[in-house]
């Protein structure tokens, strides 16, 4: 007999996940600033900005991948799968359509929602393989290294990631090779759910009960109601800093 018993909300990588909607909503905004000529930076060469980018990303496609662990061990059904999946498609579908009308020459064609898209559905598949998918990620990052060719580089097969150059994009996230590091974040999850699963929920979310006062449970509190929002505030942060941004310029 199935159990009637709520399931476990795992605040904590809901927290994780709010802190990587803040990082990157600090980016944008940086990145924003710097599109309006207020701020001196390269989003495209620095250093700076290509490795923030790049642990922002991380953190998604790890938190994505533990996101997929829960619900398959939780037992979600397909049809709920679907519809989540179905928003990020449509979300993915407005992110296309916005860039066009910002940046009609390097506008979003598979950035990070279209390559969830499909690295979700491969990993809900792939799910039962549980500990096999460690090597299976460490060879999704390795392939882009050494099998690249020149019939990668159009949009139609780009999408891939066995590019010989990075396609002009404003996004780009190919299945290969930030699959695998999905693969890792439902791995180390599945992993953690067998072994230690309170490690990923509070004692208050644990329990019931707890003492949740001082700062960082409250900081933490608030970046895990963030983190149940994320695609709602992924698709929104932009249009309102821009907007803001935009408005500030105007009235100055």
């Amino acid at each position: 007999m199935a159990s009637s018993a709520p399931a476990l909300r795992f605040d904590r990588l809901d927290a994780l996940r709010g802190f990587a909607l803040v990082w990157m909503a600090v980016f944008h905004f940086c990145f924003d600033l710097s599109h309006q000529g207020l701020l001196a930076a390269n989003f495209y060469e620095d250093a700076l900005w290509t490795t923030q980018r790049t642990c922002i990303l991380s953190l998604f496609l790890l938190c994505a991948g533990a996101g997929q662990a829960v619900a398959t061990t939780q037992g979600q059904s397909w049809p709920r799968f679907w519809r989540r999946w179905g928003q990020v498609v449509g979300c993915a579908a407005l992110v296309s359509l916005g860039s066009w009308f910002m940046f009609p020459n390097s506008f979003i064609y598979f950035g990070v929602l279209h390559g969830m898209a499909v690295m979700l559905i491969v990993a809900r598949l792939s799910a039962p393989l549980k500990s096999w998918l460690w090597p299976l990620g460490a060879i999704a990052l390795a392939v882009p290294l050494f099998a690249q060719h020149p019939f990668f580089d159009s949009r139609a097969t780009n999408w891939l990631g066995l590019v010989t150059y990075k396609p002009i994009t404003e996004d780009y996230v190919p299945v290969l090779p930030w699959l695998g590091v999905m693969w890792w974040g439902m791995a180390a999850t599945q992993w953690l759910l067998a072994r230690h699963p309170h490690c990923m929920a509070s004692a208050a979310s644990t329990h019931g009960s707890g003492d949740n006062s001082g700062l960082i449970p409250t900081i933490r509190a608030a970046l895990a109601i963030l983190g149940r929002w994320s695609l709602t505030f992924y698709m929104l942060h932009q249009p309102m800093l821009i907007g803001a941004l935009n408005a500030w310029i105007f009235l100055k």
